[in-house]
């Protein structure tokens, strides 16, 4: 969906004389683009730092979640699409984008700044202090209660999410044939050495849970886990209470019977609105909605609404769980959204800050996702080309 993501402070665009001073978003269509360095790995997530303080997070979720975070100084941010792609501005917060073959996905701004489609038809943001730059692919299309989620991020009311994922459900996913093209020729290839490592251990499914945080104040971590059970301890550094929103596979954890939710130990109860579940924060108890994400998914979204906080463990079981034992691995956040059937490799030039995405294979994870190896191995390849000129 994404050619490229590009990121560079606003002083930098204005002095460099590629937009006037006070200019409207809309008019800022090119920048070149601060120059970027693989700064961490997990097995779901990558992320790069920028020279201005920003990062770019990659999440190898349902989602495909992509995080572009400001640092301590006004950033503009350029995201152009790939052909065939179209962009609607929704509001100054929310851009929406589709494919010819129906994936949709979704800007949002949490924090300060605002986003809309530049006059070149693709997507510009300008993002304050602390603000962030979030995109979620719909490979199987968006529906009321994706909205919904959305302008829970937008508002502030959810902090952060988490998904649980079998690791079969991935592993075809990092078997990649991916090849990446740098500069002058050069070139990054991932093959069959690049298989997943996440199998099955033992005689138990192996679980995967990738958390994304929208804001500097709010961590997730895998607690514990056992046959039809996951667990998470949420960590806040103030009091007010935020919405955990998590999307559980059934191979992981059956979500769609007889589930049960607690907060520290005490059983939260169930919302029948979304109006209910924001009310729940700061009032005296914790709720939770349960709801399908999509009528193609083999998985349920759980949000769960912690009234307070500083340091809470919110647990979730099913009577019908997975039989196997599964195991739980914490990659604790890695991919730019793409196609149903398409996986991709992110190809990040460090000289001008800017991410591409290219097909390669197909995926039949599942997910949107293209493997963190391959991301890993194509990021690194663009890195070491830079240190070279």
């Amino acid at each position: 969906m994404l050619d490229s993501v590009a990121v560079e402070s606003q002083s930098s665009v204005e002095d460099g004389g590629l937009v006037d001073v006070g200019a409207s978003v809309s008019a800022v269509t090119q920048i070149e683009g601060a120059g970027v360095a693989l700064d961490a790995t997990t097995e779901t997530e990558a992320r790069v730092a920028a020279e201005n303080g920003a990062t770019m997070t990659a999440h190898d979720n349902g989602h495909g979640i992509l995080v572009v975070e400001s640092g301590d100084q006004s950033d503009y941010v350029v995201a152009n699409l790939s052909s065939g792609a179209n962009a609607s501005a929704e509001s100054d917060s929310q851009v929406e984008v589709a494919t010819e073959n129906g994936t949709e996905g979704t800007f949002i701004v949490v924090g300060e700044g605002n986003a809309t489609v530049n006059d070149d038809g693709d997507v510009t943001a300008h993002l304050g202090e602390d603000g962030r730059l979030v995109f979620r692919a719909y490979p199987e299309g968006r529906d009321d209660n994706d909205d919904e989620q959305e302008r829970l991020i937008a508002d502030g009311d959810a902090k952060a999410e988490a998904y649980v994922m079998a690791a079969s459900e991935r592993a075809d996913g990092n078997e990649t044939g991916n090849e990446s093209e740098g500069d002058a020729g050069n070139e990054t290839e991932t093959g069959d050495e690049n298989d997943s490592e996440n199998g099955t251990e033992g005689d138990g499914e192996q679980m995967v849970v990738d958390t994304v945080s929208y804001d500097d104040n709010t961590t997730v971590e895998t607690a514990e886990s056992a046959e039809g059970e996951v667990a998470f301890t949420v960590n806040r550094t103030t009091h007010e209470g935020t919405i955990l929103v998590t999307s559980v596979s059934e191979e992981a954890l059956n979500a769609s019977e007889d589930l049960t939710v607690q907060v520290d130990g005490e059983a939260a109860v169930e919302a029948a609105t979304y109006s209910q579940l924001r009310s729940a924060i700061g009032s005296e108890q914790s709720r939770y909605t349960v709801e399908s994400a999509g009528s193609g998914s083999a998985s349920a979204d759980v949000l769960v609404a912690v009234n307070n906080f500083s340091e809470r463990t919110v647990s979730m079981q099913s009577e019908t769980g997975d039989e196997s034992g599964a195991e739980t691995t914490d990659g604790e956040s890695g991919t730019s959204a793409g196609e149903t059937t398409d996986d991709e490799t992110t190809d990040s030039d460090p000289a001008d800050g800017t991410t591409d995405a290219t097909d390669a294979e197909d995926n039949d994870g599942g997910i949107p996702g293209f493997g963190v190896t391959a991301a890993v191995v194509a990021l690194i390849g663009a890195a070491l080309l830079a240190r070279l000129r």
